[in-house]
């Protein structure tokens, strides 16, 4: 099984991988509302707005995402090329389905909620369709998740299985055990064209 180097393990000559994912950037007609959005979604905070420009933080990093004001840019057709999704994890499951009932308190659910396997997911679609995966992830290790992705269950299936979330939420609240709550339940095959799209 392949092993994950950290970049002060790679050889001198070697390629230098970067360090973390910093941020997003996203260009929109619908400027505040975006930014109102990501603000709500990501329980984020403007760090910069000047009706041009925003950025947006929810850790110690400066920006996150960043929204660009672009008056007139017209939507995201259907069935092109592109980013499919971004994707921001949570640091337990509890912490995701809580969010998840504060965002449904909002009026914002998700357009999609799915066990990967690796992740328990739920994604979510932006003023502009942007689609944001708000995960968990289900090992506690990098090498088990690996390892997942080397069984039968996912080379059958890659994508994963829905499931709903308000079920998801109340088997928790009754006390189940998280880790029972993010195994995946056995599947059927699922391919590539059970990725929803929007």
């Amino acid at each position: 099984m392949p092993t994950l180097e950290t970049a002060s393990e790679q050889t001198s000559d070697a390629a230098v991988s970067p360090v973390k994912l910093a941020h997003i950037v996203l260009r929109t007609a619908r400027f505040e509302e975006l930014v109102n959005w990501y603000k709500a979604v990501l329980n984020a905070r403007v760090v910069y707005d000047d009706g041009g420009l925003a950025f947006l933080c929810y850790d110690d990093e400066h920006h996150r995402v960043a929204v660009i004001n672009v008056p007139g840019v017209g939507p995201q057709p259907e069935g092109i090329a592109g980013v499919h999704h971004f994707a921001f994890t949570y640091a337990g499951l509890g912490d995701l389905l809580k969010n998840y009932m504060r965002l449904k308190d909002l009026g914002i659910l998700p357009v999609w909620s799915v066990n990967h396997g690796p992740t328990t997911s739920m994604y979510y679609a932006d003023p502009d369709q942007n689609q944001v995966e708000l995960q968990v992830d289900n090992y506690d290790t990098v090498e088990e998740a690996g390892e997942f992705m080397f069984t039968p269950a996912f080379n059958t299936n890659p994508i994963g299985v829905d499931f709903d979330p308000e079920e998801l939420y109340r088997r928790y609240q009754a006390g189940e055990d998280e880790r029972a709550l993010k195994m995946r339940p056995a599947s059927g095959p699922r391919g590539v064209d059970g990725i929803r799209l929007r």
